[in-house]
């Protein structure tokens, strides 16, 4: 099947989105300005607002535009690991080290503070954030965890998705916070991961391991 090319005005767009994800990220949204959304996305100030009303309108976008893009990769982390898996431990340790990978990445770490920093400035448009992007992915993470209690591989629990929010505390409470307080720098090093994913693991698994 021949793929279609991007019009032009889906390329500007595509664009002035990208431009504006490294501004808003940069700066906040305060320090954001649309000239230089317009400089790097080389385009026009006009152009930046025929496609967006307003700056707010431009936020909106790059928030809510990354949720469905973070739910996906989430449900398949869940599925490649959990679906099938005959080891409750070797299958929640995977799946704590990818979370370790991809949450604490630079990019995930930035866009989390800018949305926190704003959720007051724009409760709707960082709720929504919230509960289309993580909430989403903790609900689809607890059905998961019901398959391995299915196979006999965890305990019964009445509420899946409390369960999955406990896992995911567990495994991202403490690198995440520090990444938030401290700065994209204090990121993990890849050698912390096993040690936080196992001790994460080991702590589930004392109430809900068979």
């Amino acid at each position: 099947m021949t793929e279609i090319p991007e019009g032009r005005t889906a390329q500007k767009r595509r664009a002035i989105t990208t431009a504006a994800t490294e501004v808003f990220l940069q700066h906040g949204y305060l320090g954001a300005s649309m000239d230089e959304v317009a400089a790097k996305a080389g385009v026009s100030k006009q152009t930046v607002y025929k496609q967006f009303e307003n700056k707010e309108r431009l936020f909106a976008e790059i928030v809510l535009g990354t949720n469905g893009v973070l739910a996906v990769d989430l449900a398949a982390a869940y599925a490649e690991t959990l679906n099938g898996a005959t080891d409750a431990r070797e299958a929640l340790r995977a799946l704590a080290f990818r979370l370790l990978e991809s949450l604490t990445a630079d990019n995930i770490v930035q866009l989390r503070r800018l949305v926190i920093a704003e959720a007051d400035r724009f409760p709707d448009v960082c709720g929504a954030w919230f509960t289309g992007g993580f909430e989403k992915s903790l609900e689809t993470l607890g059905q998961a965890l019901a398959g391995l209690t299915e196979r006999g591989l965890l305990r019964e629990f009445d509420d899946p998705t409390l369960v999955a929010y406990q896992f995911a505390g567990l495994v991202m409470y403490k690198p995440m916070n520090r990444a938030m307080f401290a700065g994209s720098r204090a990121r993990p090093k890849p050698n912390e991961f096993d040690a936080i994913a196992e001790s994460a693991v080991d702590v589930f698994l004392a109430s809900y391991g068979v």
